[in-house]
């Protein structure tokens, strides 16, 4: 964060609930430079520059509520043990004209404001920087490296470098003696997460803090050693100023800034930012999550279902999942190569519901794969759900055969069928989240009579779908939508 033109209305908005699509949160969403986002007692929190922030009962509406001391700017927390640690800038970035600031960190054990358990210590400084320095203390980033629990710090701006160094994990105060390391430059609200051996520096390039006409934008770089260097996938050192592209601006969402990963299971990962200006909610800052994929252990921003119709394949074979009726044959048959050269070429049309309602069942009716012949019982209209909640990240869905209101659900014998009437009842509602290979996990919100247990849409075989519990490493488990 360099500098700071913001309302107070950006901050804080009034509470009117707004319904958008399956890409951005709903109900009061609006933060600026957001942390990363912790779960406490099944609740989602966030905290943002100006203190306070947004609380999740279900990860997809989001609404103010969260709460920390000492305002200041672009907060970061992580969990360590059973406790909270929360990171944040006191001033800094241009804040007052200057970039004299400092870091400060402070614990609590619980992150619900309404909890007789919820007290922050007293805040300690662990970085700063004087008003004619070559680094602003602003813009914190925590890192618990899993590899031998050691806890890091990453601070900084365009105004000079962005630096690391190592606080204590028992107390959230800075390593005795440790000297700070310039890491990067060209950058400012930067993260560090680790995977697969590697630490990856993330960090947030372009303007700020001028709604649609902010050129924010995150790119990252790796290394071998917490220390660095950080180098993107051309060689380039971040440096100088080197990084490879995570994400950026949508069609009317601008300024993607403030990194923070959430790991979900094993395959499957989000990322939380803020668009500078999304302008289907007044062009105002808001909070965003999407998909983490991995491509050649480098990270980029994954694709949210929207509504529409669509294949869907198993990853196993690549069949389609279809409603199990009798096969009806489409116009087309064979023409042979004799073809009267004197007949212009015409178009065959496509098989169409109306050619085949007659033979669609008015009952219960399972459901096959199949391969993929653009067959009406094989396309599938995915339609969000706003108003039944939802998960980090994203809505519920309904699947139902394009041209009925034939829904996909869940049975108590843990088996996927068609019914022939969409409810809303939670075994007809789907979770789809994109794994982080590209494909997707698609989870019923509820199986009746197996209460807390996950069960996703599983290819047993080559043509039988059923419902099992998601195992990443097993492509059974996995789906790919093609959008028709």
């Amino acid at each position: 964060m360099k500098t700071r033109h913001i309302l107070a209305g950006a901050l804080c908005v009034a509470s009117a609930a707004f319904v958008q699509n399956s890409n951005a949160q709903i109900g009061t969403p609006f933060i600026h430079d957001p942390s990363t986002i912790m779960e406490c007692d099944g609740k989602y929190y966030t905290f943002g520059t100006g203190g306070g922030g947004l609380i999740s009962e279900d990860g997809w509406t989001w609404n103010g509520g969260a709460e920390r001391p000492g305002g200041g700017a672009a907060p970061d927390a992580i969990k360590i043990g059973d406790r909270y640690l929360v990171a944040y800038s006191t001033t800094g970035g241009g804040l007052g004209g200057g970039h004299a600031g400092k870091v400060v960190t402070m614990w609590n054990k619980t992150l619900d404001p309404k909890s007789p358990d919820f007290k922050f210590t007293e805040p300690i400084e662990v970085a700063g920087s004087e008003y004619d320095e070559d680094c602003d203390a602003i813009d914190a980033g925590l890192l618990l490296d899993p590899t031998d629990g050691r806890l890091w710090l990453t601070y900084g701006t365009y105004f000079g470098f962005i630096r690391l160094v190592e606080l204590d994990p028992k107390t959230g105060k800075r390593v005795e003696g440790n000297k700070a390391i310039d890491v990067a430059i060209d950058c400012e609200a930067t993260d560090l997460i680790y995977r697969n051996g590697w630490y990856y520096l993330l960090g947030t390039h372009g303007t700020c803090c001028d709604g649609a006409n902010s050129t924010y934008n995150i790119v990252c770089g790796r290394s071998r050693k917490v220390t660095g260097p950080y180098v993107d996938n051309v060689g380039r050192d971040m440096i100088h100023g080197g990084g490879k592209m995570v994400v950026d601006a949508e069609d009317r969402r601008f300024g993607a800034g403030h990194f923070g990963r959430e790991i979900i299971t094993d395959g499957i990962e989000k990322m939380s930012f803020h668009f500078e200006a999304d302008l289907d909610m007044s062009g105002y800052s808001t909070l965003a999550i999407r998909p983490i994929v991995w491509k050649n252990d480098w990270p980029t921003v994954g694709e949210n279902i929207e509504d529409g119709v669509y294949e869907i394949s198993s990853e196993r074979r690549g069949y389609a999942l279809e409603l199990s009726v009798d096969f009806t044959r489409a116009e087309g048959g064979m023409r042979w190569f004799n073809r009267n050269q004197e007949r212009p070429i015409e178009k065959v049309k496509n098989q169409t519901f109306a050619d085949v309602e007659k033979t669609f069942p008015s009952g219960v009716n399972p459901v096959r794969m199949n391969e993929w012949m653009n067959r009406p019982h094989q396309r599938w209209q995915v339609v969000a759900v706003p108003e039944k909640g939802g998960y980090l990240g994203g809505p519920y869905f309904k699947i139902v055969v394009e041209g009925t209101n034939r829904a996909l659900a869940a049975t108590a014998e843990a088996e996927v069928v068609t019914v022939p009437e969409y409810t809303g009842a939670d075994e007809q509602l789907w979770r789809i989240d994109q794994c982080i290979d590209g494909t997707y996990r698609i989870m019923p919100k509820s199986v009746p009579g197996h209460n807390g247990e996950n069960f996703v849409l599983y290819s047993i075989g080559d043509s039988t779908p059923t419902l099992a519990k998601f195992d990443f490493n097993n492509d059974n488990s996995k789906w790919n939508f093609r959008k028709k």
